[in-house]
């Protein structure tokens, strides 16, 4: 493990926290984890970065999706299938990462998250249906497939191969592809993210990519802020959800754009 000071140790811990509770309530915490490892380790190379970083997220996703399934009206096998086919996605995006550079991480971070941002704009009433309220359409199997190979393979690809967003695209893809609430597409997004984590990790650490100790120190808080936030997203519901969204992806654009800019 490289040389870390302690206040930035305290800081990566802190944010690895916040990142699971974003993670759990609109998913995306990576949004947050990965920039704030690309600033803390600015020496490291961005494979290693992006190893650690899914050794980190996979334990707060998991708390949380344990926290929704209890809770949450999830489709368990949907979820699955649409993850296995994620976690193959996964793995093949980490097989490519090794050649990412780090400078080119946060123009493409700002595109994504810009995108996001305008999608819920202009569909304000995107997700806030509430679960079982009689508006739900019925899931065809062209819809279910769409969403194994699409979201699963498409998302998962992309999940191994950058990262941050990853658990935002699978809620806005399942509440579109499934037409499901936000607060049940976070719960199956979970699951399927816990899939693309490990897949992805599972090639990370294959190639060594992985900061081993500085990963389970920041799982800790991670697991903390994922399991709180999972179960803030279920008491407060859709509109809470997709008012966090917003305020995080502007959050981190009005960031990631300084940053970019000061570089």
């Amino acid at each position: 493990m490289p040389e870390i000071t302690l206040t930035t140790l305290v800081l990566l811990c802190l944010a690895a926290a916040a990142a699971g509770w974003i993670d759990a309530v609109v998913g995306g915490g990576g949004l947050l984890l990965l920039p704030a490892l690309l600033l803390g380790l600015p020496h490291v190379p961005a494979a290693h970065i992006l190893g650690t970083n899914k050794a980190v997220a996979i334990v707060g996703t998991s708390g949380a999706a344990v926290t929704y399934v209890r809770k949450a009206p999830v489709q368990v096998g949907t979820a699955v299938r649409i993850g296995l086919m994620a976690l193959a996605g996964s793995m093949t995006g980490a097989f490519f990462a090794a050649g990412i550079s780090s400078d080119v991480l946060r123009p493409v971070i700002m595109v994504v998250l810009l995108a996001v941002a305008a999608f819920v704009m202009l569909r304000p009433s995107f997700g806030t249906a509430a679960a079982g309220d009689g508006t739900d359409r019925k899931v065809t199997r062209a819809r279910a497939v769409t969403a194994i190979v699409l979201v699963g393979g498409g998302i998962g690809f992309y999940d191994g191969l950058f990262g941050p967003g990853t658990g935002t695209f699978l809620v806005l893809a399942l509440t579109a592809v499934l037409h499901l609430d936000l607060v049940t597409a976070s719960a199956t997004a979970k699951i399927v993210n816990v899939c693309t984590n490990g897949g992805a990790l599972a090639m990370f650490a294959y190639q060594g990519t992985v900061l081993w100790q500085l990963a389970a120190l920041m799982a800790v808080f991670n697991l903390a802020g994922g399991m709180f936030g999972a179960r803030m997203a279920l008491r407060k519901g859709s509109d809470f959800v997709r008012g966090v969204l917003l305020v995080v992806v502007f959050s981190l654009v009005a960031k990631l754009g300084f940053d970019q800019w000061t570089a």
